[in-house]
């Protein structure tokens, strides 16, 4: 149930608040450099976040939510979370600025799968986000979250991990 929020509080800042938090599972990006944020709309005295989860089992849909309630209820707001389903999150959401946070941080970003035949959440190469070598191999497909793979650079000799394509 939504209680009375304020009525004041324009749908841009309600975005300004709730973009700066950060993703659970990889805290060096925000959940709008994710992507995930579909949406802030108010109707008939009731505000409604829409987020769009990175795939339907991702176990930090849940701890998302709850930040956002949270950080809108500091704030005198409350909110309804809406989950969006459809369309599905795709790694193409997440912003130029995010991918450049992730590599910052040691993580490849994910790069668009322009071959139709390859498999789901498959990458032939990665780029090394610590030497920016595509000599690369794949030590697993799966990684430290589910989103991610861990690959070793054959140049620098660094494992990594890729945010997989999806």
């Amino acid at each position: 149930m939504v209680i009375n929020s304020k009525v004041s509080t324009s749908q841009s800042e309600i975005w300004n608040l709730i973009s700066s938090i950060p993703d659970p599972e990889i805290p060096c990006i925000t959940i709008s450099d994710l992507g995930i944020i579909r949406g802030v709309k108010s109707t008939n005295n009731e505000i409604v976040v829409q987020l769009t989860p990175t795939y339907s089992g991702c176990p930090a849909v849940s701890a998302i939510e709850i930040a956002v309630r949270k950080k809108l209820q500091e704030n005198g707001i409350n909110a309804k979370i809406e989950r969006v389903l459809s369309p599905p999150w795709t790694t193409d959401w997440i912003s130029k600025d995010g991918k450049d946070k992730l590599k910052a941080y040691g993580i490849a970003p994910p790069r668009r799968n322009t071959n139709k035949n390859k498999q789901f959440f498959s990458s032939e190469t990665a780029e090394c986000p610590k030497c920016s070598s595509t000599d690369t191999h794949m030590i697993s497909n799966f990684g430290s979250t589910a989103c991610k793979a861990q690959y070793s650079c054959n140049s620098c000799l660094e494992p990594f991990e890729l945010f997989k394509c999806i």
